[in-house]
């Protein structure tokens, strides 16, 4: 049973009765309306079809996490026992300081939504990794809910057992799990959800917060400026705060540390658990693409990792000093893509292919020298999913992007955007697209 086959039955459901779908359609965009699946305040666009996979594409997306946390692991143990390794990163003191302080468990990247272009089976090739600050799962599960209640799926139901991911109450579970294994484990820990105000989603951040409180644990929402270091603990006011889920963001937490200096002394001191440590730093920075070809890198690792590495992670290299590594971007656009070493949601990425030689020259002039990375240009591989417009139904190709989510080193759930640009992202014209397990009864 392949997936593709199931969206071949899908996209035949539909065009037997285009009006009927039709007005189930604008029942949808209203219930997402109505949902707390926002964007920057508004309702995410979203496709009324949904991604399909199978039992093989799980199987495979559990290998393909496994392998990559395998290499993680070895890379980050490499980091903390060589001074000469952890140079390859151009960590600032403090952060180096960070990642090489002990966390009080054994999980290295607790959480991680790592994305990738999918074409089945083999045919993948990373296109980031997040670790800390992972976010999406209230779209998907959301939109997912709502989605299985569409009149195709109910007919779908009859002849297959349909399921999404969830994706809220399972990191839960899984945060308590690693919880657990904390040195100074207490029995009931109280949790807090730290972001900086103004940075991250606050529609998700409640729906953690109600899981766990609904799981029998007090949860707040905290701004890490609001949290007090005294006596060896950690308080949001007058509760003491046991277990934080992390939702800072690596870089923010560094260039703001000097207004969370009480979260960040009890951090080193161990008086909370923090998940995710900031080791998870080490994998989502995007040098580790460039470092994960490095010879010296490959040498550790086994020959089913380097052969992975080789086939699957883009080469990259450092966009500075050699102006032989500009010319060579700059005539080859078409093969090429510029990305800044640590920004996320796409901010600062150029494809080449996008753009004339000219624009394309001045681009690069910007970013050389300027914390850039150049790396080969991955086509997304595309899908034909149905898209209702005000002239009626299309089905048109989309080039699209699956995250993989992994809780505790294990495959949770999926995340999937799709567009028409060569870039997918919310800063590029995108739609956000339910992810459903489909087996035969």
């Amino acid at each position: 049973m392949k997936a593709s086959n199931i969206s071949k039955e899908y996209l035949e459901i539909v065009k037997k009765d285009e009006d009927r779908y039709y007005k189930d359609y604008e029942q949808t965009v209203d219930a997402v309306a109505n949902s707390n699946a926002k964007y920057k305040g508004e309702p995410i666009p979203f496709l009324y079809q949904p991604i399909i996979f199978t039992q093989e594409d799980i199987d495979n997306f559990k290998q393909i996490g496994k392998t990559l946390i395998s290499i993680t692991n070895k890379v980050v143990d490499k980091y903390i026992e060589s001074p000469k390794f952890r140079k390859k990163f151009g960590y600032s003191k403090l952060l180096e300081e960070l990642i090489l302080a002990d966390h009080g468990y054994d999980i290295n990247v607790p959480i991680g939504r790592f994305d990738i272009f999918y074409g089945g089976g083999d045919n993948f090739k990373f296109c980031e990794l997040n670790t800390d600050g992972s976010s999406a799962m209230n779209e998907d599960n959301t939109l997912a809910r709502i989605i299985l209640d569409s009149k195709p799926i109910v007919e779908m139901k009859e002849k297959y057992d349909i399921n999404y991911f969830e994706l809220i109450y399972s990191w839960v579970e899984e945060s308590i799990n690693i919880y657990n294994t904390f040195d100074n484990a207490v029995d009931k820990p109280n949790v807090a959800i730290v972001d900086f105000e103004g940075s991250g989603t606050p529609a998700e951040f409640e729906e953690f917060k109600k899981a766990y409180i609904d799981k029998g644990y007090n949860a707040v929402i905290v701004d890490p400026r609001q949290l007090k270091y005294n006596n060896g603990k950690l308080y949001f006011e007058d509760m003491e705060i046991n277990l934080v889920y992390r939702r800072i963001v690596t870089r923010e937490l560094v260039d703001r540390s000097d207004e969370i200096q009480d979260f960040i002394q009890a951090y080193k001191d161990k008086a909370v658990c923090v998940i995710g440590p900031i080791k998870s730093q080490i994998m989502h920075n995007k040098i580790i693409f460039k470092i994960l070809h490095d010879e010296d890198t490959l040498e550790f690792l086994n020959e089913n990792e380097r052969e992975y590495i080789k086939k699957h992670v883009p080469y990259t290299i450092e966009f500075e000093n050699d102006r032989e590594i500009f010319n060579e971007a700059l005539e080859n656009k078409d093969r090429y893509v510029v990305k800044p070493r640590d920004l996320y949601a796409s901010k600062g990425v150029y494809v080449g292919r996008d753009f004339n030689e000219e624009d394309w020259r001045q681009k690069l002039e910007e970013c050389w020298e300027h914390d850039y990375l150049l790396q080969e240009f991955c086509q997304p591989y595309k899908q034909e999913l149905v898209q209702f417009k005000d002239s009626g139904m299309e089905v048109n190709k989309f080039n699209h992007i699956l995250g993989l989510f992994m809780y505790n080193e294990k495959l949770k759930g999926l995340y999937t955007r799709v567009g028409s640009n060569n870039i997918v992202s919310g800063l590029h014209g995108y739609y956000t697209v339910p992810n459903l397990l489909f087996t035969e009864k």
